[in-house]
């Protein structure tokens, strides 16, 4: 006989199966010991399913869901793969420098030593061939131009880089806020149980004293109505919780539906006691700022390309090959050929004039776009530096708050035990320190929350 999940489960015998008379006819022994070893099997399985326990929460420090999310948020994943795609650019325009060579095959048709009147005038005779060649054309020069092509898609390629690192700064901000949200998270549901403990044990004695007529059934009310408030409290701070754990893994890049053992963070020094140094930091750390320079810089090099459309290009052209079958008189089997081709632009409709114009203007639009950044990256290291010095103010008062209310409460609870105070006096010194309690909380989380978003304003994150 065993117990299994509050049911009782009855092994069978090893060697007999109880199933009367007329199925002991019918079954041989040896299939009668098959079906009943099939039975404890699955009565042994089933015991283990419901004793199974839920797996244990993911033990997780920041540290280690910083990794996680640079290895697998999609945002990281997709600058990476911008930043790679824009070093095949720089590819792409050095590709002019290299000769172009084609293969050729060519097999015509026509009517013996006839001529071309119309279209055209690439041959002017007509005659039955099968041919193969290869054609090579190589730019000697165009004076500037791919230089300044090439120059221009490497300071793209290395701010895509930087776009990458600012996108991984971003995510790593995230990381940090969800990271301490939960933590935070974590701690209300402690001092929410903690509360709902404290509070059932007073109710517990009010009810004795009521019962021994020592205390009003008001007191009982009072008393009942604070535990009930203190079991909404941790109803509403699991569920705080729950919406914590889930934006964690969305911000470390994974869809799982898991709880997480979060480990404290130390926490960090006190906010620099100087605001100008860390704006010169942030000038020269954010990433975001050294990819609006490169990208500027990047403009104005193409707007140089573009101004260089003006001038000749000086280019090399080739073509051999043989001719296996032919049906011409007087041609050689084989042909060869080289020219040196100059090319001058005279007039396309002042299309070269709108395209450097345009070009100027981009990179004049580039420049702005990089002072607007500065301008805003200043405004918030100086916003996050007064949030932070704030913050970290915050924690020494709301320290004093629970030392009060902590003092109040045992006043309270004294004055009560001896009946020179209401129950409502001592209901409100309790409400007062769970507020105090979760104010220090915030104060704490809240300063290093603040004190990640400073480093994140002046490029000093990780």
């Amino acid at each position: 006989m065993r117990e299994a999940c509050g049911t009782r489960v009855v092994a069978p015998a090893p060697c007999c199966l109880r199933l009367g008379s007329r199925a002991a006819r019918t079954f041989p022994r040896p299939v009668l010991r098959g079906i009943a070893c099939l039975l404890a099997l699955g009565a042994v399985f089933f015991c283990g399913l419901c004793d199974a326990q839920p797996a244990a929460p993911q033990r997780l420090t920041l540290r280690q869901a910083e990794d996680l999310a640079l290895k697998n948020h999609p945002r990281v994943l997709a600058a990476q793969s911008q930043a790679l795609a824009a070093a095949e650019e720089v590819r792409e325009a050095r590709s002019a420098y290299y000769p172009f060579v084609n293969a050729d095959l060519t097999g015509s048709q026509g009517n013996t030593d006839a001529r071309v009147g119309a279209g055209a005038l690439v041959a002017s005779r007509l005659f039955d061939r099968f041919g193969q060649g290869i054609t090579l054309s190589q730019l000697i020069t165009d004076l500037g131009r791919t230089t300044n092509l090439i120059s221009s898609s490497k300071l793209r390629e290395q701010a895509a880089r930087q776009d990458s690192e600012a996108t991984s700064y971003e995510v790593l901000l995230a990381v940090n806020q969800a990271y301490f949200n939960a933590l935070e998270a974590q701690a209300v549901v402690h001092v929410a149980e903690e509360t709902v403990d404290e509070r059932r044990q007073s109710f517990d004695q009010v009810s004795a004293l009521a019962q021994n007529k020592l205390k009003s059934q008001l007191d009982v009310s009072f008393s009942n109505v604070n535990l009930s408030d203190a079991q909404l409290m941790l109803l509403r701070a699991h569920d705080n919780l729950q919406q914590a754990y889930a934006e964690l893994a969305r911000s470390i890049g994974t869809d799982q539906n898991a709880a997480f053992e979060l480990v404290d963070e130390p926490l960090p020094a006190s906010p620099p006691a100087q605001i100008d140094p860390l704006v010169g930091e942030a000038m020269k750390s954010r990433p975001e700022i050294a990819s609006l320079r490169l990208s500027s810089e990047a403009a104005h090099r193409f707007a140089d390309a573009e101004k260089d459309l003006s001038r000749p290009v000086v280019s090399l052209a080739g073509v051999a090959g043989f001719l296996p079958w032919i049906n011409a008189t007087g041609l050689p089997a084989e042909y060869e050929g080289a020219a040196v081709n100059v090319e001058i632009p005279v007039f396309n409709g002042h299309l070269f004039a709108a395209r450097r114009e345009a070009a100027r203007y981009q990179a004049s639009a580039a420049d702005q776009r990089l002072r607007d950044l500065q301008l805003r990256v200043t405004r918030d290291v100086r916003a996050a530096w007064a949030s932070a010095t704030t913050a970290y103010q915050r924690m020494d008062v709301a320290a004093q708050f629970v030392q009060e209310a902590r003092m109040a409460v045992d006043l309270a609870q004294g004055r009560y035990d001896l009946g020179l105070s209401s129950i409502v006096e001592l209901t409100q010194a309790q409400l007062n320190l769970t507020r105090a309690e979760i104010e220090s909380l915030s104060a704490k989380y809240d300063y290093e929350l603040e004190y990640s978003t400073l480093q994140f304003t002046i490029g000093s994150l990780r």
